[in-house]
């Protein structure tokens, strides 16, 4: 199999595209780092101010799990521009951090935040720090250089791994994540409250 990582050039754009992610969600109001005023690289505590502020918690599974997802879909449509005579490999990851870019960016915005507030158990989200945010994208990227060197079955075996993981810490994961943002069920959000 092909590796689908970029050359110096995809790098840069990639790396230019979380740069300019962290520029716009400073510009949407985003705090820098944590409102505590103290960066730490770990916090474990789900259900607290410095949730989603540090550089990493429990949902950094969850964008590392998007890392191994968007090589995957890459590796497809790879496969297919491959047969039309097109080579666009440099350019996988650079189009990966932008869904990931994306992503930070609509779930940082009222929309979803408030969504978190209401359907689930996150009552007091208030949304990413910036740095958090950047740190949410490098796990993506680690996810996506992982996934171009393990075998599949070591990647689909990593994913299912953090899934159960951070089901059993915390009762949270991020198929548990997708399925209360989309289609809450009162049920989900009991079960997850009384962890």
């Amino acid at each position: 199999m092909t590796s689908l990582m970029p050359d110096r050039r995809g790098a840069l754009a990639a790396l230019g595209v979380a740069l300019a992610t962290g520029a716009v969600l400073l510009a949407m109001g985003r705090t820098a780092i944590c409102k505590c005023g103290v960066v730490r690289l770990w916090w474990g505590t789900v259900q607290s101010a410095e949730n989603s502020q540090q550089l990493s918690d429990w949902y950094s599974a969850s964008h590392l799990i998007h890392g191994l997802l968007f090589y995957f879909f890459a590796h497809l449509l790879w496969r297919r521009w491959k047969l039309l005579g097109g080579r666009p490999v440099r350019w996988a990851l650079p189009i990966a951090v932008v869904f990931e870019a994306f992503w930070e960016l609509l779930e940082n915005s009222p929309l979803i935040i408030d969504r978190y507030r209401a359907v689930t158990v996150s009552f007091g989200y208030e949304g990413d720090s910036v740095l958090n945010s950047l740190s949410d994208i490098g796990f993506m990227v680690l996810g996506f250089w992982l996934a171009s060197k393990l075998p599949v079955w070591a990647s689909v075996a990593l994913a299912l791994f953090l899934e159960l993981f951070t089901l059993y810490f915390i009762r949270d994961n991020l198929t548990l994540n997708v399925l209360m943002l989309v289609w809450p069920l009162e049920a989900v959000r009991q079960w997850q409250a009384a962890g």
